[in-house]
């Protein structure tokens, strides 16, 4: 889910360890870690394992390695490198623009801003095109002018800041969760009431690190939904309003009340019906003060063709 501008993502390059479950055979180890490690593509994870900075067993091992029950897999990461970042002509859909803030509606698959493994195609390389050099510098060289995201895999709207007043006068409302955000999901099985709120704090998982998990421990999350509509095939539409913005939020609090999102690779069944890549989530109403001139601004955008197409299914 959104990340708050407090978030950072130095923890991704932590070094970890992953423990191959009994049910896991003949995997190749590039494949298996890629699957479960969404943050890294797997060219990336083959370039690790290349540079023997992953370990099975205590023993480096190549690309065609197959995995088996038990095995402990151990990846580490080399010393960051300065990277160039650089525009792209990648077609954007503006829905708000001045020369503070960008107001886009994101497609499904776009990464937010470049990390490891994901330097190019990102909003990042599309906003450097479109907007030159008029992008905040506040978050540095990889997500100039990003001060919130929405997961790779989530569409709908996000606002990118052009001038550092408006990126910190924006930061501050993200602190202080007075943004307006309103995201449309697809879960599974149906409510026994129509509305609801999840109070659950969040943390990154202690034993799978490509997730975010319920922990006493975690920071404050609190999400409230409302049923839209109860679908066929024991599906339901629903409407989420975040009052915090975890990573991940939505799709592990309601999953953790046995809602899980259709389609979500991470905390929804394994095998997802009508071939979906991503979970069914839209964040279709984003509303803040504009940060310069103090007027209270609200956008909506439809969701995917993908999101109706399902809905029509179902």
């Amino acid at each position: 889910m959104d990340m708050d501008i407090t978030d950072t993502d130095n923890e991704l390059n932590m070094p970890f360890s992953l423990i191959v479950p009994e049910d896991v055979r003949s995997v190749r180890i590039d494949k298996y870690i890629s699957e479960n490690i969404k943050d890294y593509s797997r060219a990336y994870i083959q370039k690790l394992i290349d540079d023997k900075y992953v370990l099975i067993n205590d023993i480096p091992v190549t690309k065609n390695y197959k995995v088996k029950s038990g095995d402990i897999i151990e990846i580490s990461f080399p010393e960051p490198v300065t990277v160039d970042i650089l525009p792209e002509n990648i077609p954007l859909d503006v829905v708000y623009e001045d020369n503070d803030l960008i107001v886009i509606n994101k497609p499904k698959g776009m990464v937010v801003h470049p990390a490891a493994g994901h330097y190019t195609g990102t909003l990042v390389n599309a906003l450097m095109y479109h907007c030159g050099d008029s992008l905040s510098s506040i978050n540095g060289v990889l997500r100039p002018g990003i001060v919130h995201r929405i997961d790779r895999d989530t569409t709908g709207l996000l606002v990118a800041c052009k001038s550092n007043p408006a990126h910190l006068g924006l930061a501050e409302q993200f602190k202080i969760h007075s943004i307006t955000r309103k995201y449309l999901a697809i879960v599974y099985n149906n409510f026994s009431n129509e509305e609801g709120t999840i109070n659950k704090p969040l943390a990154r998982s202690k034993t799978d690190r490509k997730k975010i998990a319920v922990d006493s421990n975690g920071r404050r999350a609190v999400t409230h939904y409302k049923v839209i509509k109860r679908l066929k095939s024991n599906f339901t539409l629903i409407e989420c309003v975040l009052e915090t913005g975890r990573t991940h939020q939505i799709r592990v609090h309601m999953a953790s009340i046995n809602h899980p999102l259709l389609g979500d690779p991470l905390y929804g069944p394994k095998n997802s019906p009508f071939n979906l890549s991503g979970q069914m989530l839209h964040a279709g109403v984003l509303g803040f003060v504009h940060p310069i001139t103090g007027k209270y601004m609200e956008f909506e955008s439809e969701p995917s063709e993908e999101f109706k197409n399902i809905l029509n299914k179902i």
